[in-house]
């Protein structure tokens, strides 16, 4: 079976939201940062895996995950679920396919509601993910 990232094409995965980035890796990283900062959200981690493969001597597409959030909107979320501290702070990845094109990929608000069983009074807390990615690939 082929894999469909090869194809450029990204894989469909449960709980995944995928939209293409019109921009380069780079400049949808800064993007991102501009409008995490923007919303006065805090910046926790970026994890440059491809830059991490290269250090041990492995090739792979260009993939970075940007780990972010407001403590005062994720904790009331994992008192009511403490499971939830598995998938917060919130997370996109932003990678490129062998074909080029970039990509920003992040969990569902819905499926982290659906999984974690999270009162719909809260799950508002995490859906500004959802902002944050359309705000940074807008043209």
């Amino acid at each position: 079976m082929d894999d469909p990232t090869n194809s450029g094409i990204p894989p469909v995965v449960e709980g995944i939201v995928t939209r293409p980035s019109p921009y380069s890796v780079e400049q949808t990283l800064e993007r991102l940062q501009e409008v995490i900062h923007h919303l006065n959200l805090t910046l926790f981690a970026h994890i440059d895996h491809s830059g991490e493969a290269q250090r041990v001597g492995l090739k792979m597409q260009e993939a970075h995950v940007l780990i972010f959030g407001n403590p005062k909107g994720g904790t009331p979320l994992m008192i009511a679920s403490p499971l939830l501290a598995l998938d917060l702070p919130l997370k996109a990845l932003v990678w490129q396919s062998e074909d080029g094109r970039v990509w920003v990929s992040s969990t569902s608000v819905t499926y982290l509601g659906d999984r974690y069983s999270i009162p719909q009074e809260v799950i508002g807390n995490i859906a500004g993910i959802d902002v944050v990615i359309e705000q940074a690939i807008s043209m």
